[in-house]
């Protein structure tokens, strides 16, 4: 009976073996190094999974910075009570406008400061293309009867911007978001005053205050 002898590796074979792994030729200065890497733990490279990967990081320290930024930010009792005397000073106020926004959101108004709070961003721009595009989007979001966000304007002032649309500029909003300003200053902050969302924040903040 014949017994097979394990075949011994050629020399090619054993070369093959041996041989380390080669990368394609070099690209021509200019040209990005193709993705042709998967994995990569190293991040030598500009593969899409490493690029992916530095993004979700970004956005999550991002998100966490966000986070520790609105526990650190919480208002004094002083100016809790200073909201009571002066709706200009709860505009004025991240923190107060916060807290008006959600009492907003349970009167289902909350659209009313959103609006006033674009109409603020689009004042800041000076890019025309930016100017452009942000004027629509308010028009879509806030002033078009199509919109379930659409504000309460008169006819005179809505007419202006339909006007001013051919045209867009910063200040286009203007009148209109005065006119929002007022309402919510005449309708919503007298109720505001009384509700609980700011009358358990005054209770917490002296409870806070005779604690320590």
């Amino acid at each position: 009976m014949m017994t097979l002898q394990p075949r011994s590796l050629s020399g090619v074979d054993m070369r093959k073996r041996q041989q380390p792994h080669i990368e394609g030729p070099p690209q021509a200065p200019g040209h990005p190094r193709p993705n042709n890497c998967c994995m990569c733990w190293c991040g030598c490279c500009k593969c899409l999974w490493n690029e992916d990967r530095m993004e979700r990081s970004e956005r999550a320290c991002t998100k966490m910075d966000s986070i520790e930024a609105t526990e650190e930010q919480q208002p004094t009792l002083d100016e809790v009570v200073a909201w009571a005397r002066s709706f200009e000073l709860v505009m004025r106020s991240s923190e107060g406008r916060e807290i008006f926004r959600e009492f907003l959101r349970s009167e289902y108004s909350e659209e009313n400061l959103l609006f006033w709070l674009a109409c603020e961003e689009l004042k800041k721009e000076t890019d025309p293309t930016a100017i452009d595009e942000k004027a629509r989007i308010i028009y879509e979001d806030y002033v078009s009867i199509l919109s379930p966000k659409e504000v309460s304007l008169d006819s005179r002032v809505r007419e202006g911007i339909n006007l001013s649309l051919t045209e867009p500029s910063n200040l286009m909003y203007e009148e209109a978001q005065l006119q929002i300003y007022t309402l919510m200053h005449r309708d919503s902050y007298p109720r505001f005053l009384n509700s609980s969302v700011y009358r358990d924040l005054l209770d917490s903040k002296r409870s806070s205050c005779l604690d320590t």
